[in-house]
């Protein structure tokens, strides 16, 4: 139990804080400004900030499991830079989280093809794009699945379900750990490109109907979307454990 438990911390903490650091550089390179990346629950107390770079505070929240990137101040209501930014360095910010969970994977999955197979860093590397393109097509597939209705919840797994896959992933040794790590990256990337609300998905849906209407939601709205789809993930991962 104990292994499944830190094997579950560990590793969905570092797909997701690769998830939020693809969506931080992006945001350096739209110059939009980001003020914390932290790794922890968001809404869970801040215990120590490492360092500060530019207006960005790297910190450690109470709560373990993942982690977040904040464009706004502590107190502040939105981040009005990011909602002022154009629409390609808005939808680049969005899809930088799943894109570099899908990259992720890939450099994941070359040394566990090499550890398994003892090959070279080429087809291990060609091996690695064959599986993470795989994999992103049978998440889809299976994501497809569920919301036409030809198959149910069991198709999906929640927190308790994934870290018992960890706890078994660890147990077998350091292959199998990359081989899931790499998998649940991909699952991360491709379930927050989902057109619902909170989501990156949802994001770049209602960034699509602000430049189809050519006008652009308040931070009030985005503010109740976000909450709304956080508090409908939440349920879905209570349904599914």
């Amino acid at each position: 139990m104990l292994l499944s438990i830190l094997s579950f911390i560990v590793i969905l903490s570092t797909v997701v804080v690769v998830h939020e650091f693809g969506h931080f550089l992006a945001a350096r390179r739209a110059g939009v400004p980001v003020y914390e990346f932290s790794i922890g629950f968001a809404f869970s107390p801040r215990i120590v900030t490492f360092f500060r770079s530019r207006e960005t505070e790297f910190t450690l929240r109470l709560l373990p499991l993942g982690g977040f990137v904040s464009f706004s101040k502590e107190g502040d209501e939105d981040a009005a830079l990011l909602l002022r930014s154009s629409t390609l360095s808005r939808a680049s910010i969005l899809a930088g989280g799943p894109f570099f969970n899908i990259c992720f994977a890939v450099l994941v999955f070359i040394p566990a093809f090499m550890l398994k197979n003892h090959v070279s860093l080429l087809p291990a590397l060609l091996s690695s794009l064959q599986t993470a393109g795989a994999a992103v097509a049978g998440t889809g597939v299976v994501l497809t699945r569920l919301f036409t209705g030809q198959s149910g919840m069991e198709s999906l797994a929640g927190p308790v379900g994934i870290a018992i896959m960890a706890g078994q992933a660890a147990s077998r040794g350091v292959v199998d750990v990359l081989f899931f790590t790499g998998s649940l990256s991909i699952s991360l990337g491709i379930m927050n490109l989902l057109p619902l609300p909170g989501l990156d998905g949802g994001q770049l849906t209602m960034l699509l109907v602000e430049k189809i209407s050519n006008k652009s939601l308040d931070a009030k709205t985005h503010q109740l979307l976000n909450f709304a789809g956080i508090m409908l993930f939440l349920l879905l991962s209570l349904i599914v454990t």
